[in-house]
């Protein structure tokens, strides 16, 4: 029978449920290996009180999900929403009173990337500096990657 050899390992259990939008099972399986690489993903202070202030506003205790999802018009797009429950293979970035989730297939193209928070006359939003993001539109929300 598999696995009762000696120098064989077991079979893995397959995963149970549905495979979560977005994510592809080789990314699942790097889980380890992407913290073990030390991805980092920041946020600033004023980011940090921007979520803190629309959480309390929501009156329910909710993180704010950083993800990148392909499409936009440079070939990866941010997406920015509020999630009430962090998945098993989520990272959980703590800043001040805010928390931030971030998939490891996200936190792979977020990689030295901090979150901010802007104000200016026109418009307030969310923006991401990415170091691995080699173009951007003028959206703000959409990149690539060479």
């Amino acid at each position: 029978m598999r696995g009762e050899r000696s120098g064989e390992n077991p079979p893995h259990p397959r995963p149970r449920g549905p495979p979560i939008a977005g994510t592809h099972l080789p990314f699942r399986h790097q889980r380890n290996y992407l913290r073990s690489m030390n991805a980092s993903f920041s946020v600033s202070d004023r980011a940090a009180a921007r979520i803190a202030e629309i959480v309390a506003a929501e009156g329910k205790p909710a993180a704010l999900r950083v993800s990148v999802l392909a499409g936009g018009c440079s070939g990866f797009q941010y997406r920015f929403e509020l999630d009430e429950t962090a998945r098993p293979d989520d990272v959980v970035v703590e800043a001040g009173d805010a928390r931030v989730l971030v998939d490891p297939a996200s936190l792979d193209l977020l990689d030295g990337a901090q979150l901010d928070y802007t104000e200016a006359l026109m418009a307030a939003h969310f923006t991401v500096r990415n170091p691995n993001a080699t173009s951007a539109c003028g959206c703000g929300t959409s990149f690539s990657i060479d």
